[in-house]
C-alpha cells in the first residue's frame, strides 16, 4: 500500500496485550489461560493446582445439590427452585471444561492476533484496529458486570437470609444456602458446616461465572479483532482503487494480491471463531431459554407474596443472562454484516475508472464476500439479533 503514512513506533506487543488483557486476567484466575512455549514450569504447576481447586469446589456444590433434587424431601416447587441455580452451575462447569479442552485453539487465535499486530505498518491501520479493540474490551467488561453481578447478587441475598430450623427440642438459626444440599450427605443444619458450605458455594459460583465470562470476553475480543481486520481491508481497497485510477495506465499492481490474501486470512480467522464457539453458543441459548422459563415460573409463584427482594433478585439474574446471550447474538450479527460489507465497499468505489483487468481482480473480492459467514449455535441456528428476539419471546 502507499508509503506516505508509514510509521515505525508501533509496539505490537503492547497493542495485542491491550486487546487481550481482560481475557488473560479472567482466564488466569481459574487456570484456563493457554500456556506458551515460554511458560515456566512453576506457572504450569500453579495452573494445574488451580484446575484441581476449581473442579473440587464445583463438584462439592453440584453433587450434594443434585442429590437433594432427586433424593431429598420437599415439595415440587422447592425442588424446581433449586433446579434453576443448579442448571446454571452445570452449564458453567461445561463452559469451564470447554475452555480447558480448547486451549490449543485459543492459543492459535491469540497467536493470530499477535501476528496481525506485527504486520501493521501504517498509522491509519493502527487506529482502526485500536478502535475495534477498545470496543471489544467494553463489551467484555459490560458482560462481566451483568453476569457476575446478577449471580453473585443472588448468592449474597440468599446467604444473608436467615431461616429457623427445629431439630428435636433445639431451635437453630441458620443461613439459607444458595444451592440446597442433601442433608444426609452433608449436615448443613449445623454450624460451622453451614458457613463452610456457603463459602464453598460462593467460590464455585465465582468460578462458573468467571468461566462463562472468559468465554464471552474471548468471543468479544476475537470478533472485535476480526471486524478491525475487515475495516483495515476496506481501507486498503479504497486506497488501491484511488492509486490505480491516478496511475491511468494498466500496470501490474501487487497490492491486489495482498488484499485478496488478507481477505482470506480474515475469513479463516472467523472460521476458527465459529469452530471454537458454536457449541458454547448452543449451550448459552439453552441456558437463556431455561433461565427465562424458570424465572418466569418463580415470579408467578411468588408474586402474591409481594417479596420485593426475591423479585428484584430474579430481575437482576434475568438481565445478566439475557445480556450475555445478546452479546453472542450481536457478535454473530456483526461479523456477518462486516463480511458482506466488504463486497459493498468494493462496489461503492470508483471501480468504473479502472482498466478492465483491474476490475476483474475486484470481482474476486465481491464474489467471496457474497458467501455468507455465520457464527452458529451447534451449526444449527444462526447467531443474530433475530435469533435473540425469538429466544426472548419464549
Amino acid at each position: 500500500m502507499t508509503n506516505k503514512s508509514l510509521i515505525t513506533h508501533i509496539n505490537p506487543t503492547v497493542h495485542s496485550d491491550y486487546s487481550l488483557q481482560f481475557n488473560r486476567w479472567s482466564l488466569k484466575v481459574i487456570g484456563a489461560w493457554p500456556p506458551t512455549s515460554s511458560t515456566s514450569k512453576h506457572e504450569r504447576i500453579i495452573s494445574f493446582t488451580l484446575n484441581i481447586i476449581c473442579f473440587s469446589s464445583i463438584l462439592f456444590t453440584i453433587v450434594p445439590c443434585s442429590l437433594h433434587v432427586f433424593l431429598g424431601d420437599g415439595s415440587f416447587y422447592i425442588k424446581m427452585k433449586v433446579l434453576g441455580p443448579l442448571g446454571h452451575w452445570i452449564i458453567g462447569t461445561i463452559n469451564y471444561i470447554t475452555l480447558l479442552l480448547r486451549r490449543n485453539d485459543i492459543r492459535h487465535c491469540v497467536n493470530h492476533i499477535e501476528t496481525d499486530w506485527n504486520m501493521v505498518t501504517r498509522k491509519k491501520d493502527e487506529q482502526v484496529m485500536l478502535r475495534n479493540a477498545k470496543f471489544g474490551r467494553y463489551v467484555a467488561i459490560s458482560c462481566a458486570i451483568f453476569l457476575q453481578g446478577g449471580i453473585m447478587c443472588y448468592c449474597f441475598i440468599t446467604a444473608f437470609t436467615m431461616q429457623i430450623v427445629e431439630i428435636g427440642n433445639e431451635t437453630r438459626i441458620l443461613h439459607t444456602l444458595p444451592l440446597a444440599a442433601y442433608e444426609k450427605l452433608i449436615p448443613v443444619d449445623r454450624n460451622p458446616v453451614n458457613e463452610i458450605v456457603i463459602l464453598s458455594q460462593f467460590l464455585s459460583g465465582f468460578i462458573v461465572n468467571t468461566s462463562a465470562i472468559g468465554i464471552f470476553s474471548l468471543a468479544a475480543a476475537l470478533a472485535a479483532h476480526a471486524c478491525g481486520q475487515l475495516d483495515v481491508l476496506m481501507v486498503w481497497i479504497d486506497d488501491f482503487v484511488k492509486e490505480a485510477r491516478n496511475k491511468r495506465k494498466d500496470t501490474t499492481f501487487r497490492e491486489i494480491a495482498v488484499i485478496v490474501e488478507h481477505h482470506l486470512r480474515v475469513l479463516d480467522f472467523i472460521s476458527q471463531i465459529e469452530n471454537m464457539m458454536n457449541r458454547v453458543c448452543f449451550l448459552e441459548l439453552f441456558r437463556c431459554i431455561l433461565a427465562i422459563c424458570m424465572l418466569g415460573y418463580y415470579t408467578v409463584m411468588e408474586w402474591a407474596d409481594n417479596d420485593v427482594r426475591s423479585l428484584t433478585t430474579y430481575f437482576i439474574i434475568f438481565m445478566g443472562v439475557v445480556s450475555s446471550t445478546f452479546t453472542l447474538c450481536y457478535i454473530g450479527e456483526l461479523l456477518t454484516e462486516q463480511c458482506m460489507k466488504v463486497g459493498e465497499v468494493v462496489y461503492m468505489t470508483d471501480w468504473y475508472y479502472l482498466p478492465q483487468k483491474r476490475i476483474l481482480d475486484l470481482l474476486l473480492i465481491i464474489a467471496r464476500s457474497s458467501v455468507v459467514v455465520e457464527i452458529t449455535a451447534g451449526k444449527l441456528i444462526h447467531m443474530s439479533v433475530c435469533t435473540f428476539g425469538d429466544v426472548s419471546k419464549i
